[in-house]
C-alpha cells in the first residue's frame, strides 16, 4: 500500500509544460525581421510606387498567420503526422502534395527576376512551394529512420531513405539549387546523427559535392556566380555592395534607419541580402547580437532533442535544428562572399511569407515535442 501510494504520488508530480523560453526567442526573431524588414525595404517600396510600409505590411500579415500556425501545430501531437489511422500517412500525402506542387511550378509557375520558383494562388498569393518541400523533408526523414533506424548502419539502408529525398529534391533543383542542398543537407544531418557507423557518410557526401558542382557548371546563370564570386570586385556588383554596407558599419553602425547603401545600391536588399543591411545599420555589436540570439534557439532545440519523449521526436527536432542551422550559416557565407551567391534567406529576418510561415511552423515542430517532455516537480 504504502509502495502503491509512493508511486501514485510520483506520477502526480510529472508536468509537461508549454515551452515559453522557446516561444520568446522566435518572437524576438520575428519582431526584429519586421524591424529591418521595414528599414530595408521602405525606399524600394517608394521606388517602386508603393508606400514606404508596403513590404512591412506583407511581411507582418505572413507574421501573424505563422504565429497562428505555430501555435496550432505546437497542440497537435506530433505523431498524427506518421499515424496508420488514416487510409494513407499524413507525411506521405504531403509528400506527394509537394510533388505535385513542384510539378505544377514548371507548368503554370510564376517568374521573377529570371527565376521560376512561385505559383500564384487565388486567396493567399505568390506561394514557394519548395519552402513547404523542406518541411515535408524534416518530417519525411524523421519518419523514414525511426521505422528501422539500425538499417542506417549498412550504406544500402542510407540510399533506400536518401531516395525518397533525393527525388523531390531533384524536382527543386531545377528551379533552386541551394534549397535543393538545403534539403538534401536536412536529411544527411539527420541520418548522421541517427546512424551508428560514419565511414560511407563521408564518401557520400563527396559524392553529392560533385553533384551539387555539375549542377552548377551545367546551367550558366549558376557558371556566372562562381565567375562573380572569384571577381567580385568586377563582377559580383551585389555582393560588392553588400561588403561596403558590412564594412562602413563599423562596430556600432550608423543607426536604425540610416543604411546608404539600401538606397537602390543593393538590389532586392530585403530579402536575401538583409544581413548587409543589419551590418551597416547596428554594427558588429548589433550582429553579434542578432547571432546570440540564434545560438540560444539552436540550443534550446538541442536541448529538446536530448530530452526528446522518443525517437520521432528528436529527429523532428534534429531536422529543424539543421535547417535553421544551415540557412543561418549559408546566407552569412554568400553576403560575406565566403561563399557562391545562393538565394538563401535569413530565417525569421528576410521578407519572404512562405519562408517565414514555414519556418514558424517548424517551431510548431519543435513545441509539440517539448510540450510532451515530463518533468518532475
Amino acid at each position: 500500500m504504502e509502495i502503491d501510494g509512493r508511486k501514485e504520488k510520483i506520477k502526480k508530480s510529472v508536468n509537461r509544460h508549454y515551452d515559453y523560453t522557446m516561444l520568446v526567442l522566435v518572437a524576438l526573431l520575428v519582431c526584429f525581421g519586421l524591424i529591418m524588414v521595414c528599414s530595408a525595404s521602405a525606399y524600394a517600396a517608394v521606388k517602386y510606387g508603393y508606400g514606404a510600409t508596403f513590404y512591412l505590411k506583407r511581411q507582418a500579415m505572413m507574421a501573424c498567420g505563422g504565429a497562428v500556425v505555430m501555435l496550432l501545430v505546437s497542440k497537435l501531437d506530433y505523431h498524427v503526422y506518421i499515424s496508420k489511422r488514416f487510409k494513407i500517412r499524413p507525411i506521405m500525402a504531403l509528400y506527394l502534395f509537394c510533388i505535385a506542387l513542384q510539378i505544377a511550378v514548371f507548368i503554370i509557375g510564376s517568374s521573377s527576376n529570371g527565376s521560376t520558383r512561385w505559383l500564384e494562388l487565388p486567396v493567399i498569393g505568390r506561394f514557394q512551394p519548395s519552402e513547404l518541400s523542406k518541411l515535408c523533408i524534416v518530417i519525411m526523414v524523421a519518419f523514414l529512420v525511426q521505422l528501422k533506424p539500425r538499417q542506417l548502419d549498412s550504406f544500402v539502408g542510407f540510399i533506400f531513405r536518401m531516395l525518397y529525398i533525393l527525388i523531390l529534391a531533384a524536382l527543386v533543383v531545377v528551379e533552386n539549387l541551394s534549397t535543393a542542398i538545403i534539403m538534401v543537407g536536412i536529411a544527411f544531418i539527420v541520418c548522421f546523427v541517427a546512424s551508428r557507423k560514419w565511414a560511407y557518410y563521408f564518401i557520400s557526401f563527396f559524392g553529392l559535392a560533385i553533384a551539387a558542382v555539375i549542377g552548377i557548371f551545367t546551367v550558366g546563370y549558376r557558371a556566372d556566380r562562381i565567375d562573380q564570386w572569384l571577381d567580385v570586385e568586377h563582377k559580383g556588383y551585389q555582393i560588392l555592395q553588400g561588403l561596403y554596407a558590412i564594412c562602413s558599419g563599423g562596430w556600432f553602425g550608423k543607426g536604425l534607419g540610416n543604411s546608404v547603401q539600401k538606397l537602390g545600391y543593393i538590389p532586392e536588399v530585403h530579402t536575401d541580402m538583409i544581413f548587409s543591411v543589419i551590418c551597416e545599420e547596428l554594427g558588429i555589436l548589433g550582429v553579434m547580437i542578432l547571432l546570440t540570439v540564434y545560438i540560444l534557439l539552436l540550443w534550446r532545440i538541442f536541448r529538446i532533442i536530448v530530452n526528446a519523449p522518443d525517437l520521432f521526436g528528436s529527429l523532428l527536432c534534429t531536422g529543424v535544428f539543421a535547417h535553421i542551422a544551415l540557412q543561418v550559416i549559408l546566407n552569412i557565407a554568400v553576403v560575406t562572399n565566403t561563399i557562391p551567391s545562393t538565394g538563401v534567406t535569413l530565417p525569421f529576418i528576410s521578407y519572404g511569407g512562405t519562408s517565414l510561415v514555414i519556418m514558424m511552423a517548424e517551431m510548431g515542430l519543435v513545441m509539440s515535442v517539448s510540450g510532451r517532455i515530463e518533468y518532475d516537480n
